[in-house]
């Protein structure tokens, strides 16, 4: 199974994708949901077809073999000639810890290396323990640096909880 880069006509599958990964129902089957920590849309249809039109950013993809759903996708922003931030990475709640999370990433990593990247960064909400030892066990490293929680900002959904953070890893490709 290859990675492709996803078109305008994903948008819509990828936002479900994300949400049911994320914040959905069917994402409490997954071990990466964040349902306990913020509720609603993690993102809409819009903002990942803004995101596939931004010329910096790349979405990648994994479908299924035998049809055309998509089982996972990952966001690689070109930050700057050495720099590049990878997010959005969602794998589909019931294929969850079967190795195609970390096989996307490694992709999105490749795909930023090939173009000259050498240090890529990903932030996760600080309460997400097991995501973020599951980041450093593919080598990522914590900075130290920690970015404020967008409270009321709408666009990402509704904060369960007051304390929220998130923090900053990185990785030398």
């Amino acid at each position: 199974m290859q990675s492709e880069i996803a078109l305008a006509k994903d948008a819509k599958p990828i936002s479900d994708l994300v949400n049911a990964a994320y914040r959905g129902a069917s994402g409490r089957l997954g071990w990466t949901h964040e349902a306990e920590l913020i509720t609603g849309e993690r993102t809409s249809w819009k903002d990942v077809a803004a995101m596939i039109d931004n010329t910096s950013t790349t979405v990648l993809v994994r479908r299924s073999d035998n049809s055309s759903a998509l089982l996972a996708c990952v966001a690689v922003e070109l930050n700057n000639a050495s720099r590049c931030t990878i997010s959005m990475l969602a794998v589909a709640p019931e294929l969850q810890a079967a190795g195609l999370g970390r096989d996307l990433l490694a992709d999105a990593e490749l795909f930023a290396a090939n173009r000259g990247v050498t240090i890529a960064k990903i932030t996760v909400v600080e309460q997400r323990e097991s995501l973020i030892a599951w980041y450093e066990r593919r080598g990522y490293r914590q900075t130290g640096c920690r970015e404020e929680f967008p409270y009321g900002d709408d666009s990402v959904g509704t904060p369960l909880r007051d304390d929220l953070r998130f923090v900053i890893l990185e990785k030398i490709l």
